[in-house]
């Protein structure tokens, strides 16, 4: 199930199911977004601090909830953070079925991203996220226009070096993010996936946040739960502005005690380049051209 294109004037819904929005930060944010040629709503909870660190459960999801409902909305939008996972019982995955629309996020948005493709089937979009359009770069527009708006060709664009680590060509339909929430979706109830399906696997993470250690124990709880014998390749994106040695190490015995392919880029994460993977959307990843490609 794939959502509709946008259109210019359409309307991006913003929301902040995983932390704290804060309207003077946010305001540069939105004002990108309307220079694209696109309407902004906002989520009526959406710089609510109910908690401390976020709106509470109930009220993150009625934003969410409203957004899927609302059918001025075309595209739900939103940022990381640390709590996304508390609100996902109260996500309403019917409505999300009845009115597919293009929802994207990032980092901690892994949790909610997967979740509502596990749920509904819906291709959802992993990548971008509404702090990236106070200085669009050149080639996330390009990335942003190639999935939603049609204006550029279908892809995965590169904007860096790949490298692979493992080598190997595989197949598979595409799922992944942030290591850390990806890790901790092993065993929720509201995350399950196609056993008769094979998968392409995308993690990135970022050094200020986790060292190599915590990658490593991330991939052993991944490699530790059933999925991983569906996994079919890993692609890596971002992690540091130098290469990490220790990184690579632990993502080539991750790669050869799992017989996978495994290839590394700076094109998605938390670095500089936004490039966007859709989630749900079958692919071909080719270590020796050092490719990825959806396949339609």
């Amino acid at each position: 199930m794939n959502p509709s294109r946008l259109k210019k004037g359409d309307t991006i819904g913003i929301i902040s199911p995983c932390h704290t929005a804060e309207r003077e930060r946010y305001m540069p944010f939105l004002a990108g977004i309307r220079n694209l040629g696109y309407q902004v709503k906002e989520g009526s909870n959406l710089y609510k601090n109910t908690y401390g660190y976020a709106a509470s459960e109930q009220e993150r999801a009625d934003d969410f909830n409203n957004m899927v409902l609302d059918p001025q909305v075309k595209m739900i939008l939103f940022g990381g953070g640390n709590v996304g996972n508390e609100f996902l019982p109260a996500i309403d995955f019917q409505a999300v079925k009845d009115s597919p629309k293009i929802i994207c996020s990032y980092s901690n948005g892994t949790t909610i991203l997967n979740t509502v493709y596990a749920q509904t089937g819906l291709t959802v979009y992993y990548g971008q996220f509404p702090g990236m359009f106070q200085n669009l770069s050149q080639y996330d527009l390009k990335q942003f226009q190639a999935h939603f708006t049609g204006e550029t060709p279908f892809a995965f664009e590169k904007n860096s070096e790949w490298s692979a680590i493992n080598e190997g060509i595989c197949e598979g339909t595409l799922i992944g993010g942030y290591t850390t929430r990806f890790a901790c979706l092993n065993g929720n109830k509201y995350f399950t996936f196609d056993k008769k399906k094979e998968y392409i696997l995308f993690l990135e993470n970022y050094e200020a946040f986790n060292e190599p250690s915590k990658i490593s124990a991330h991939l052993a709880q991944i490699e530790q739960g059933e999925i991983i014998e569906h996994v079919t390749g890993l692609l890596f994106g971002h992690y540091s502005e130098n290469k990490n040695e220790e990184l690579i190490d632990i993502l080539n015995r991750f790669g050869k005690k799992n017989r996978l392919p495994v290839m590394c880029c700076d094109d998605f994460g938390h670095g500089k380049n936004h490039g966007i993977l859709p989630i749900g959307i079958p692919a071909r990843m080719d270590t020796y051209k050092k490719t990825l490609e959806f396949i339609k």
